[in-house]
């Protein structure tokens, strides 16, 4: 069987190398001049910077793809386990320390609100609960609705439908405990009071397999993981565009390359976004209905800025992860998530850091080949509102963000940061809208708000076209390596279960096509 998968970020990658091993004929189509998708790598004046990815957990899903193989991945890839996996900083300047241990995160919790001991151990085990009753179900497809039914009852016996801060202050009191415990939703691009708190698995993914980095960066693993498809009998053509999945009578028959060649195929899996998969490369014939995405709710954008600096901080008090956390979280997250779509409202200017959400990645505290020898590299990402139709950020608008991050951190975590740059880059929402192609710039796809959540979802088969399936952060389980990973290894079970010439189904698809197609 001919497979085509367009995109290699870690979604593509992991269907592609599941597909050469079950002997399959597999190319994998980037437009890029590299492959990775959003874990891109940029190499500047000696620095590397990892695109986007930084947080590796789970690892046994990447040794299961080596595995097809009868190969290892600790002889391909280094990981070092991180503890602390986060610092979590207050506007005062005071932190707070995610662990590995128990035991340690406890004490970590009773070191800043002694009262709240007792409440984090009740929050611990809700979490475990809720893994144990949800985790089986992301490498499942959810293409029916009643396999959503039956977690209905899992999701009122555990509250797991309430917002993911809600489940945290119903245990926590510390104002700021609260913010630091609730945050991982902004990890997959969601607001913490919307995400349902079935979303905390991923606190409990962390907890059982830990947060590690591997050297050289997460693109060291995404090279990896392209070697080994090659090995198995994969190729890789980078700097090759799609411009049309082609269909006849309802099924997939190849893609149309941006130069006019075509290559046939009997099944596509696009690692492409789905608002672009069907209302860009299939068209309004097979795919689209309208806008893409037009009635759901994007995740938040982001602006990403790279630094060089030709200096090391021994002394500071950052982590090799770190989230500094404004005081007034509601004011900040209101300005991220809170902009009406064509509103034409002005998009809200941040007065001061205190407006930013930032997160700050040191991997150079960890893995000094990141830049050159007694230099430092980090990467910091700023939470930002995702694009209106046809906007762009005002050039004044993206420096004052990157001139508030510098002053920021040159106050308080690096002193002398800003006369010690050697190198800079930034990514911003307009990246994610017309490099990545995700509509409106939305850097994790879809917001997972409950009802853009499993069978909601645009599914990992599409209900429209025979042969067409669709991997990475916009499809079932969602964004995250561990989701992304998840929804490669979903989407080659179905092509492995396939029967080849089954029709789609003539009735209407549902919420989920519905979803990227309204």
């Amino acid at each position: 069987m001919q497979a085509v998968v367009i995109g290699s970020g870690f979604g593509g990658l992991a269907a592609a190398i599941r597909l050469a091993a079950a002997g399959h004929d597999v190319v994998v189509l980037e437009q890029r001049d590299r492959i990775g998708g959003r874990a891109y790598l940029y190499e500047l004046d000696g620095f590397r910077f990892d695109g986007g990815p930084t947080v590796l957990t789970a690892p046994f899903m990447f040794e299961e793809l080596f595995a097809l193989a009868g190969e290892r991945l600790e002889d391909h890839v280094r990981l070092v386990p991180l503890d602390p996996f986060y610092r979590a900083f207050d506007a005062d300047g005071s932190h707070f320390d995610f662990h590995a241990d128990a035991a340690r995160m406890r004490e970590e919790v009773a070191r800043r609100s002694p009262a709240d001991e007792r409440g984090y151990e009740r929050l611990s085990r809700r979490v475990s609960r809720i893994f144990d009753a949800f985790y089986p179900y992301t490498e499942r497809p959810m293409m029916q609705v009643h396999v959503m039914l039956r977690m209905l009852p899992f999701l009122l016996r555990h509250r797991a439908a309430l917002g993911v801060q809600r489940l945290v202050d119903g245990c926590i009191r510390d104002p700021f405990l609260r913010r630091a415990l609730a945050f991982h939703p902004l990890l997959i691009g969601g607001h913490p009071a919307r995400t349902p708190a079935l979303y905390s698995l991923i606190v409990e993914f962390e907890r059982r397999w830990g947060v590690h980095y591997a050297v050289g960066g997460t693109a060291a693993v995404v090279d990896a993981l392209g070697a080994l498809l090659e090995r198995l009998g994969g190729r890789i053509r980078c700097g090759v565009e799609v411009d049309a999945i082609l269909v006849q009578d309802g099924r997939i028959t190849g893609v149309r390359l941006e130069d006019g060649s075509e290559l046939p195929a009997d099944v596509v899996v696009s690692n492409a976004d789905p608002g672009y998969t069907y209302d860009r490369l299939l068209g309004a014939a097979h795919g689209s209905t309208g806008g893409p995405l037009r009635s759901t709710k994007p995740s938040m954008s982001l602006h990403v800025l790279y630094f060089g600096a030709d200096r090391t901080w021994p002394d500071t008090p950052l982590a090799h992860h770190n989230l500094l956390l404004s005081g007034d979280s509601r004011r900040v997250l209101g300005r991220v998530f809170g902009r009406p779509r064509s509103s034409r409202t002005p998009r809200p200017e941040p007065v001061s850091a205190d407006d930013l959400f930032l997160y700050v990645h040191l991997p150079t505290r960890t893995d000094p080949s990141m830049a050159p020898e007694g230099c430092e590299a980090m990467y910091v990402l700023v939470a930002a509102p995702p694009l209106d139709d046809g906007e762009t950020v005002p050039e004044a608008s993206a420096r004052r963000i990157r001139d508030l991050v510098v002053d920021l951190l040159d106050r308080r975590y690096l002193p002398g940061l800003a006369t010690h740059l050697r190198v800079e880059h930034a990514i911003g929402p307009e990246h994610f809208r017309d490099v990545l192609n995700t509509p409106r710039g939305a850097a994790f796809s879809l917001q997972p708000t409950l009802f853009q959540s499993g069978w909601f979802r645009p599914h990992n088969r599409s209900p429209r076209v025979d042969g067409l399936y669709l991997v990475g952060a916009g499809t079932h389980p969602g964004a995250g390596i561990p989701a992304v990973l998840a929804s490669g290894k979903i989407a080659a079970d179905l092509i492995a279960r396939r029967r080849p010439g089954r029709r789609p189904a003539s009735r209407r698809p549902g919420p989920a096509m519905d979803a990227v197609s309204r």
